[in-house]
């Protein structure tokens, strides 16, 4: 049985993984997705403390 990280790796290397991956570097090239990252970061990084 293959690991998850296995699973992975084929998932990311199909032609759908790869779509997907395409479609995230899209969308994180956008500023306004930048700023609601950076402030999910912020609020995540704050419960830490």
């Amino acid at each position: 049985m293959p690991t998850l990280s296995q699973r992975l790796r084929t998932f990311l290397s199909s032609p759908q993984g790869r779509r997907l991956i395409q479609q995230g570097q899209r969308q994180l090239a956008k500023p306004e997705n930048q700023r609601k990252l950076r402030s999910l970061l912020t609020r995540l990084q704050g419960r830490r403390r």
